[in-house]
Order: C-alpha cells, then structure tokens, then sequence
C-alpha cells in the first residue's frame, strides 16, 4: 500500500553535486523516521543518512561533512544533499521509512542511480 518514489540521481565528475528526492505515498500516517541506503554491484545495501521525526540526524563515516539528510514540509518526504561527490559514491540509492509501532512496516523507493565520474 506504501509507495516511495526516489529520483534525483544522475552522473556527476567527482567534486560535484547532486540532491537527491524522495516521496512516499499511499499512507496518511507519519514516518517514525526516514533514510537513504546505497548498494554498489555485489555489496550489501548500507545506511547512509537517517533522519528521526524530530529532526535528528545521522550519518555514515564516509559521508559526514559531505551530505545533509533533511525532511520536506510535505509529510513523508526527504531530500538528501550530496556535495563534493567522489568516485566511492557511485551506487544506487534507495530512499527508506519506517512506520507503525505495535507492527513496523518497512518501505523502500525504487532506486535511483548516482555515478561520480573521475
């Protein structure tokens, strides 16, 4: 019934920038929090940005100073700023959102591909 539609992806030279988006629909419930997860060809799908109702954010190591998770003023969106992009970026993201409490559904955009040429 949850949708999440993720776009913004696209390919960038390393150093530059790309903001990422992401929509869910479907739900008039809020999230109890949103996130972005990347995946490179054969590695696992790793948490890079989350972003809690209250406005709390954390990030991955690698990311930390680079990108900035924020919500939207629309319920259920958020956005993800990517600055001074690097080779190591290149994966596809996947926007993230949890809800419910007694039953926790998980829902997960379609991906959207970012590639940092050097």
């Amino acid at each position: 019934q949850v949708r999440l539609v993720d776009s913004g992806g696209g390919l960038v030279q390393t150093g530059g920038s790309l903001r990422l988006s992401c929509a869910a629909s479907g739900t008039g419930n809020s999230a109890n929090h949103m996130a972005w997860y990347r995946q490179a060809p054969g590695k696992h799908r790793d948490l890079v940005a989350i972003i809690t109702p209250d406005g709390s954010a954390n990030y991955t190591d690698s990311v930390k100073g680079r990108f900035t998770i924020s919500r939207g003023q629309v319920k259920n969106t958020v956005f993800l700023q990517m600055n001074n992009l690097k080779p190591e970026d290149t994966a596809m993201y996947f926007c993230n959102a949890e809800f419910g409490s007694r039953i926790i559904l998980t829902a997960w955009g379609q991906g959207t591909l970012v590639t940092v040429s050097s």
